[in-house]
């Protein structure tokens, strides 16, 4: 692991969570993009996306589903870290 929280992986996406702006039933965090996607490596694109903690779904600009994990799933179990300040 090389630190740099944006870099998609799960455990980058709980670091944003931490201190992300949560407004309007989502949060928004940043992370690396590729051709519009999310990127495995560092590049020179980095790309607002929201998370939708009621439904486990990470969306991109557009609000197109890139990413969905229960982990992160309010109905299965997902603590919003706003809820906890």
């Amino acid at each position: 692991m090389n630190g740099d929280i944006f870099i998609f992986t799960e455990a980058n996406l709980h670091q944003q969570l931490r201190s992300a702006p949560y407004t309007q039933g989502f949060y928004t965090v940043k992370f690396y993009t590729a051709g519009g996607l999310l990127a495995k490596t560092k590049t020179e694109n980095l790309s607002e996306f929201y998370l939708y903690p009621s439904g486990g779904t990470l969306r991109d600009s557009n609000f197109n589903l890139v990413f969905y994990d229960s982990q992160f799933d309010t109905y299965r179990g997902f603590q919003p870290p706003h809820l906890k300040r």
